[in-house]
């Protein structure tokens, strides 16, 4: 959808998709998108953007001029984004009336709050939003080799392991923006381990039982990001599915691709709306 470095015009963006044209946390109404958009002019309310280069973290400062950030308007829509289904597409700011570049699609790992001068002056609490590109680990994730802990492994029952996938599926509150990687990892590792669980050794897709065994005796699927709008994707249950590896590269790489995708989105609602829901 959008390439990494590219500069766009902010007018045709809203055009396409909608969203404030004005706000720097522009939420879509007709697509499953968040707009972040992000300058130099924050310096002026006490804060600044930026990447954390060694750690491959983005800091994004929430909305508000005046008085303490609160999670209302567009700092929650970034907080529950992942909950909501919404994806945030990051764009760098070159100057007024300039176009703007395409940093990538991101995930809120964890949030922090800092101390700031607001328009006026004024000290006041600001939300700072610890953004990790959302194809960060994909490969290990994809193909569910990454190791899974002996504590995931003693969580024997199918809603013991939504109820930990849904919590992670929410930012966390940390002291420090270094912690986000690792509050990333875990949300993948503890996704990965239901999605697994819940298809139970059988392709949610086709309904074929895993190809083979891994050296550990648990069946072969790899967990695929359903509706991705670029090569990241949301970590959440009812947006990921475990298939067998031909309907994996089939759907990213068939000439069918997008109707299976599309089918198999239907059948994990249909799952996650029945495990929401037994009755």
């Amino acid at each position: 959808m959008f390439q990494i470095g590219k500069l766009y015009d902010r007018i045709e963006l809203h055009e396409q998709f909608g969203g404030g044209r004005q706000s720097g946390i522009s939420p879509s109404r007709s697509h499953p998108i968040i707009f972040l958009f992000s300058g130099k002019s924050g310096k002026n309310y006490g804060y600044e953007d930026g990447w954390q280069q060694s750690e491959g973290v983005f800091l994004y400062t929430g909305e508000g001029q005046l008085g303490d950030m609160t999670f209302s308007r567009g700092n929650k829509a970034i907080r529950d984004h992942v909950e909501n289904g919404k994806q945030l597409h990051l764009f760098l700011a070159q100057g007024k009336g300039k176009p703007v570049e395409y940093a990538g699609e991101f995930e809120c790992a964890s949030i922090d709050f800092a101390r700031g001068p607001d328009r006026d002056g004024n000290e006041r609490q600001t939300i700072r939003f610890h953004l990790v590109p959302s194809g960060f680990g994909d490969e290990q994730f994809d193909r569910a080799e990454a190791p899974i802990s002996t504590e995931f492994r003693k969580s024997t029952t199918l809603q013991d392991l939504r109820a930990r996938a849904l919590r992670s599926a929410k930012p966390v509150e940390v002291t420090e923006w270094r912690q986000a990687v690792q509050v990333r990892r875990q949300r993948r590792a503890d996704i990965r381990e239901y999605v697994l669980k819940r298809a139970s050794g059988v392709c949610e897709l086709t309904g074929d039982p895993a190809p083979f065994l891994k050296l550990d005796g648990t069946p072969y699927l790899e967990v695929h990001h359903i509706r991705r709008l670029s090569d990241g994707g949301i970590d959440h249950p009812v947006n990921c599915a475990a298939i067998t590896p031909n309907a994996h590269r089939e759907i990213h790489f068939g000439a069918a691709g997008e109707e299976l995708d599309n089918k198999l989105a239907q059948i994990i609602a249909e799952k996650e709306k029945w495990h929401r829901d037994p009755g």
